[in-house]
């Protein structure tokens, strides 16, 4: 059974740091492309970050550009997102993804087959 489970949120003060992590488990991911989304309370689910499975191409969103950092360790099967400078509009559920087909790197929620569960950043101001 796949599973991905997304750990390291909780509430920070703007202007402050968290990393998120993703451990998969079921299979290895080597060589799917990772992503991160978040969904803030009464929007959709947008996309944050992706990296392919060997880190050789990188998308952002504009909003975290500069911020956060996708990374990814495939000997521990777990993908990492880095947020920096944190603002009151970070706050939301996060969720990391894995995309099997690993290309092209995609800011698309249905081309991901894999979900985690989510977990909780607040950022008070």
């Amino acid at each position: 059974q796949v599973q991905l489970v997304e750990s390291g949120g909780g509430l920070v003060q703007a202007g402050g740091s968290l990393r998120l992590s993703c451990a998969a488990s079921g299979r290895t991911f080597s060589n799917a492309a990772m992503g991160w989304f978040r969904q803030a309370p009464g929007k959709e689910r947008e996309f944050v970050a992706a990296m392919t499975g060997r880190g050789l191409r990188i998308n952002y969103a504009d909003s975290v550009k500069g911020r956060f950092t996708i990374s990814r360790d495939n000997a521990k099967n777990t993908a990492y997102l880095q947020m920096n400078s944190l603002k009151p509009e970070d706050t939301a559920v996060y969720y990391c993804a894995a995309d099997e087909r690993g290309w092209p790197l995609s800011r698309l929620e249905y081309e991901y087959d894999y979900w985690g569960q989510g977990t909780q950043v607040t950022v008070s101001s």
